[in-house]
C-alpha cells in the first residue's frame, strides 16, 4: 500500500512540475534540492510513473556508493508499500535485487558504466538520474559524459536528470546543453552553528594520519552535546581508523548506543542506523552520511571538519587516501543532517576564523586520482585521450599520460591509445586495470580460485586487524564472519564466475585470459537476468557507433570498482615499469625472446647489455621458485600458497616488488619503504607490496600490506625491468667497473669488470673530476698560479685570454687534458697528470698573445729595492703584491699589471703587515707618518726617513745600508 502521506509530505514534490516540464520541453535538467527535501526518494517514482499521473517509464539512479544505493532502494519501496525487487530494485557488485516489474533500478555508477559500455543506448531505459553530483566522483564524471554522448548521437529521447544537495548548477546545465536548474525549496529546520575548536593547536593531517589530540577532542564534544541537546547526535570523521578510535572513547556512555557508518560496515548495522532506535543514539559516520544517507532521530552534528580525497605521489608512485580539510559545501550538507526533523544544532571543531579559509568545494577526482581506470574506461568508449567527452573538467595530462603508460605496459591499450582485446577483457572484469591483469595473468598459474581470491582482497583493503601479511589476512578472510568476510567471499564468486566465463568464451585450448563477460551483476545468473554480449558484434568500440565512424578498436566495458566506493591505496604505482607476462604456447617463443626463454632486450643509456630474464621464463625456475606455485591452487602446502599469493600481489604491482636493504627494503621502482616492528613480513628477503602509504614526517614509505615472495617470483613478476649492463662509474673515490644485474633499482648481483672500455672509463673519470674538483690532478707550485693569472686576463681582458673556471673546464676538456685523460684507468692515473702543462694548452698560440703573459700578468714584480717579488693571484679582480715597507722608498706610484694598480700589502721589518693600499702616493703623503710613528720604535735598527717617497729603498738594516 502506497504511503501517500509520506509521499505528499517530502517538499520536493513542489518541484516536481517544473521538473517534468523541463524534460519533456528539454530532455535534461539540473535539480538542486537541500537535504531532507526528497530529491532521491520521490523524483524516480514519479518520473517513472509509480506515483503521481505520470506515464510508466523505466527509470535508472545513480549513486555514487553501495551503502546509498541500497538505502534508497529501501526507502522507495517502503513508500511505495512494496519489497525490493518489486518496482523498485537496485544492482550493487556483489548484490542485485531486481524483478522483471522492476520499473526504478538504483545503481551504483560504477555499474551504470559498465552497462554503458556493454549497450550505449541503454535500450528499455527512459530516464537516468545522476544522484549527488556535488560529490565530483570520478565514476559519476564519466557517467555523465558517457550519457550525454548517447543523448546526442543515439538516444535524444534519453532523459536526463542531474541532481544534488549543493553543486555548480551552472555548470551541470552547461554540460547537459543549457539543461534547465530546477531548484526545490528545502523544509529544513533552523540549525544553531557551534564553534567548539580545540583548546590547543592540533597538528595538520598528513596522508592517512590524522592528530590523535584532534579525535580526543571530538569525543570530548561528543560527550558536551549529549549533556547540551536532545536528540541523537552524528558524528562526521574522515574514515574507518577514526570512527574506532572515536567509537573506543565513546565506550562508556550510559544509555547511549554508539554505531558505526560507514562503507565497510556490515549490512545489518547500516540497516539499524536507518532505522529509529529505541535508546539515544551516537552514529559515527564517513562522508557517506553528508547526502547519500538520512538517520532519523538526528538533531546534533559534530563535524570533525576533515574528509578523505584520493591522491596520487608520483614522486613514490603510490596512490591512496589523503586526509584534508573538508569544503565549505560539505560542512553545509553535514550541519543540514541535523535539522531535517526538527530545530538541531552543528558543532564544528574548528574556529569560525578558520571557515572563510575552506576550499568551497571538494576537489574533483578527476584532478587528484590515478587516472588508469579512467583512461581505459575513455580507450574503450573509443575517445582514448578524453578530449571529446563532455567533462566539468579535463583531466591532467600527467596524469593521463602516466595511466596510458600503464595500461600501455599490461598491453590494454596501442600505443595511438586504442584498446587491445586484452584491455576489453580487463575492462570487464570490473576491477582496477591492474588487478584485472593480475587475475587474467596469474589464473593460469595459481589457479583461477587461489587468484580470485587474492585480487579480491586487493580489490578492498582488508581491515587493519587483519595484520600486514597478506597469506595471514587470506586465512583470516576464509574463516571470517566480519562484514568485510562476507563482502569478499562475494567477490570472490563473482570473479571466479567472470574467468568461467573467458575460459567458456575461449574454448578449448584458447586464451584463458580471454573473452571475459564483464559483469558488474556479480550475481547476474541467479537474478536471471541474460549475459549481455559484450561490444558491438564489428568489434568496434562505443564510441565509434556514436559518431557513426568506422570502429577505432575493440568495444570494452571501461573498468570501474562497481561500487563507486573509495578505497585506500588501490591505484598503485603510475607510470612506467608494469610488466606485461604472457604465456609461450607450447612450440612457440614471444618474439624477442631468446632460446632458454629468456627475453633479449636492447642496448640503453649507453651499457651493453646481455639477454635478460624478463617475461615468463620457458627454463624450469629453481625447486619452490615460480613453477612451483601451481601446486596453490591445486591443493598445495601452505608454503606454495604463500609463495603464490605473493606471485598475484608482484602481478598487480610489479614495481612495488622489493628486496631487504639495510633496515628497510627497497622497491624495484625505486622507493624504500619499512615495514613494522612486529610485522610478519620482518625477515623476508623480497616482499611484494599491496598496500603503502608515507607516515608523517618520515622520508620512507610504510608496508601496510603485502606477501612475502622469492627471487624467482620477482623475476618473473617484474620481468621487463631485468636488466644485465656493464657499468663503469665513479664512486667512492676511484673508478668502479662492474658486470650488474638489476631487477629495477634493486641490484640482484655484481662481479667486477677487468675489460672496460676506454670510452666509458673515461666518462667515469671525467665524471670523478667533476664530483671532486680538479684536485685530482697534480698541482705543481706554479700551476695554480698559472691559472690564476690566466683567470685576472680573462676577467681583466677577455678574449683571446680563456676561460679557466671548472665549468669552462670541463666544457674544453677535449682541448687540454688529451691525451692524458683518454690513457688513464685509475684515480692514481689523473694525479700524474701535470695540470699546468695543461693548462698552457689553452693558452692563445694562435694569436701570439700567449708571449705576452710574462708582460701582462707577471708572476713576479721587480721593485725598487731590486729584489723580485711573487705577484699573490688569487683574486683576479684586485692581485696582491706584499713587500716591505723599505723596498718601496723612492717609488712615487703603485705598480701595475694590464693596467691594474696592485694592491700593496706594505709589511714591516718582521713582515707583518703595517699598512694596505692602492695608491701609493697618497699613502706617502697622508698614511706613511702614521705608520713611522709606531714602528720606528720598535725596529729602530731599520731606516724610517721623514720623506719615503725621494729616500733610497733597501732590503737591509740601516748598519748593513750604510756598509
Amino acid at each position: 500500500m502506497i504511503r501517500h502521506e509520506a509521499l505528499e509530505s517530502l517538499p520536493v514534490r513542489e518541484a516536481l512540475p517544473a521538473l517534468t516540464g523541463a524534460l519533456e520541453a528539454h530532455g535534461t535538467s539540473v535539480l538542486v534540492a537541500p537535504p531532507g527535501t526528497g530529491k532521491t526518494t520521490l523524483v524516480p517514482p514519479a518520473l517513472a510513473g509509480l506515483w503521481g499521473a505520470g506515464p510508466a517509464r523505466r527509470v535508472l539512479v545513480a549513486e555514487p556508493r553501495r551503502i546509498a544505493a541500497r538505502a534508497a532502494a529501501r526507502r522507495m519501496a517502503w513508500l511505495l508499500g512494496e519489497r525490493v525487487g518489486a518496482s523498485v530494485g537496485f544492482t550493487v557488485r556483489g548484490e542485485r535485487a531486481v524483478g522483471r516489474d522492476t520499473r526504478v533500478e538504483v545503481v551504483t555508477t560504477g555499474v551504470l558504466l559498465q552497462r554503458l559500455q556493454r549497450d550505449q543506448e541503454l535500450a528499455g531505459v527512459d530516464a537516468v538520474v545522476l544522484d549527488e553530483c556535488h560529490e565530483r566522483h570520478l565514476d559519476a564524471d564519466t557517467a555523465a559524459a558517457f550519457l550525454w554522448d548517447v543523448r546526442e548521437t543515439l538516444r535524444p529521447d534519453l532523459r536526463l536528470v542531474a541532481a544534488s544537495a549543493t553543486t555548480d548548477a551552472e555548470g551541470w546545465a552547461r554540460l547537459l546543453g543549457g539543461a534547465p536548474v530546477v531548484e526545490a525549496r528545502g523544509a529544513a529546520h533552523p540549525v544553531d552553528v557551534v564553534w567548539a575548536p580545540p583548546p590547543r593547536a592540533v597538528r595538520p593531517p598528513h596522508g592517512m594520519w590524522v592528530d590523535p589530540a584532534l579525535l580526543t577532542h571530538v569525543a570530548a564534544v561528543v560527550r558536551r552535546a549529549l549533556a547540551e541537546r536532545d536528540g541523537d547526535v552524528l558524528v562526521f570523521l574522515p574514515g574507518v581508523g577514526e570512527i574506532s578510535r572515536v567509537a573506543g572513547m565513546l565506550g562508556g556512555l550510559s544509555g547511549v548506543d554508539v554505531l558505526q557508518v560507514h562503507g565497510r560496515a556490515p549490512a545489518a548495522v547500516q540497516d539499524a542506523v536507518l532505522a529509529p532506535g529505541e535508546r539515544r543514539r551516537v552514529v559515527l559516520a564517513t562522508s557517506v552520511a553528508e547526502s547519500s544517507l538520512t538517520v532519523p532521530g538526528v538533531r546534533v552534528v559534530v563535524d570533525s571538519g576533515l574528509a578523505r580525497e584520493p591522491r596520487v605521489d608520483h614522486a613514490r608512485g603510490l596512490s591512496a587516501l589523503a586526509t584534508v580539510r573538508a569544503s565549505r559545501a560539505a560542512g553545509r550538507q553535514r550541519a543540514g543532517r541535523a535539522g531535517r526533523e526538527a530545530p538541531g544544532a552543528v558543532y564544528r571543531c574548528w574556529a569560525a576564523a578558520e571557515d572563510a579559509r575552506l576550499p568551497s568545494y571538494p576537489s574533483p577526482e578527476i584532478k587528484v586520482a590515478d587516472l588508469t581506470a579512467f583512461a581505459l574506461q575513455a580507450a574503450c568508449w573509443g575517445d582514448p585521450d578524453a578530449s571529446g567527452l563532455a567533462l566539468l573538467d579535463p583531466p591532467p595530462g600527467g596524469a593521463m599520460a602516466a595511466a596510458r603508460d600503464v595500461l600501455t605496459a599490461i598491453d590494454a591499450v596501442r600505443p595511438d591509445g586504442r584498446p587491445t582485446k586484452r584491455g576489453t577483457r580487463l575492462a570487464r572484469l570490473g576491477l582496477h586495470p591492474r588487478l584485472g591483469r593480475a587475475l587474467l595473468d596469474a589464473s593460469p598459474r595459481v589457479g583461477a580460485a587461489l587468484a580470485s581470491e587474492v585480487v579480491a582482497l586487493l580489490s578492498e583493503e582488508p581491515p587493519r586487524d587483519y595484520g600486514d601479511d597478506l597469506p595471514a589476512a587470506l586465512r583470516t578472510a576464509r574463516r571470517g564472519g566480519d562484514g568485510y568476510a562476507a563482502r569478499w567471499r562475494t567477490e570472490v564468486r563473482r570473479l571466479r564466475g567472470a574467468l568461467s566465463q573467458a575460459e567458456a568464451a575461449a574454448g578449448p585450448g584458447g586464451d584463458t585470459g580471454g573473452g571475459v563477460s564483464g559483469s558488474d551483476d556479480p550475481v547476474r545468473a541467479d537474478a536471471g537476468e541474460v549475459s549481455a554480449v559484450p561490444g558491438p558484434a564489428d568489434g568496434s568500440s562505443p564510441r565509434a557507433g556514436l559518431s557513426g565512424t568506422a570502429g577505432t578498436g575493440a568495444g570494452a566495458p571501461a573498468q570501474s570498482d562497481g561500487c563507486g566506493e573509495r578505497s585506500a591505496g588501490r591505484g598503485g604505482p603510475v607510470g612506467a615499469g608494469v610488466t606485461e607476462v604472457k604465456e609461450p604456447t607450447a612450440g612457440k617463443r614471444p618474439a624477442g625472446e631468446a632460446p632458454d626463454g629468456g627475453a633479449v632486450q636492447g642496448t640503453r643509456d649507453g651499457g651493453r647489455r646481455s639477454a635478460g630474464r624478463g617475461g615468463v621464463s620457458g627454463a624450469a625456475p629453481r625447486a619452490g621458485g615460480v613453477a612451483d606455485v601451481g601446486a596453490a591452487g591445486r591443493g598445495g602446502d601452505l608454503a606454495a600458497e604463500e609463495r603464490a599469493v605473493g606471485l598475484v600481489v608482484a602481478l598487480a604491482f610489479p614495481e612495488r616488488v622489493a628486496r631487504v636493504d639495510g633496515g628497510s627494503y627497497l622497491m624495484v621502482g625505486g622507493t624504500r619503504a619499512e615495514v613494522g616492528a612486529g610485522s610478519a613480513l620482518r625477515g623476508a628477503e623480497w616482499v611484494a607490496v599491496a598496500v603503502a602509504d608515507r607516515p608523517v614526517g618520515r622520508g620512507h614509505a610504510r608496508v601496510l600490506l603485502g606477501a612475502a615472495v622469492d627471487e624467482d617470483v620477482a623475476r618473473w613478476a617484474a620481468g621487463t625491468l631485468l636488466d644485465r649492463r656493464e657499468e663503469v662509474h665513479w664512486a667512492d673515490g676511484d673508478v668502479v667497473a662492474r658486470r650488474v644485474e638489476r631487477l629495477g633499482a634493486v641490484e640482484l648481483a655484481a662481479r667486477p669488470l677487468t675489460d672496460a672500455g676506454p670510452a666509458p672509463v673515461r666518462a667515469a673519470l671525467l665524471d670523478g673530476l667533476r664530483r671532486e674538483g680538479f684536485g685530482l690532478l697534480r698541482w705543481p707550485a706554479g700551476a695554480e698560479v698559472l691559472r690564476q693569472r690566466l683567470a685576472f686576463l680573462r676577467a681583466r681582458l677577455g678574449d683571446p685570454w680563456p676561460d679557466v673556471s671548472d665549468d669552462a673546464l670541463h666544457a674544453r676538456v677535449d682541448e687540454w687534458l688529451e691525451p692524458e685523460l683518454s690513457r688513464a684507468r685509475r684515480r692514481a692515473d689523473l694525479a700524474r697528470i701535470d695540470a699546468g702543462q695543461a693548462l698552457a694548452r689553452l693558452l692563445p698560440w694562435a694569436s701570439g698573445e700567449a708571449a705576452r703573459l710574462d708582460e701582462l700578468a707577471p708572476e713576479r714584480i721587480t721593485v725598487p729595492s731590486g729584489s723580485a717579488v711573487r705577484v699573490d693571484w688569487s683574486d683576479p679582480e684586485r692581485p696582491v703584491l706584499a713587500v716591505k715597507l723599505q723596498e718601496m722608498f723612492g717609488l712615487q706610484e703603485s705598480p701595475t699589471v694590464a693596467g691594474v694598480p696592485l694592491l700593496v700589502h706594505l709589511l714591516s721589518p718582521a713582515g707583518r703587515p703595517a699598512a694596505v693600499t692602492a695608491d701609493l702616493a697618497s699613502f706617502w703623503r697622508e698614511g706613511y707618518q702614521r705608520v713611522r710613528a709606531e714602528l720606528r720604535g720598535r725596529y729602530p735598527k731599520h731606516p724610517w726617513p721623514e720623506d719615503p717617497a725621494t729616500a733610497r729603498p733597501t732590503r737591509h738594516t740601516n748598519a748593513r745600508s750604510r756598509g
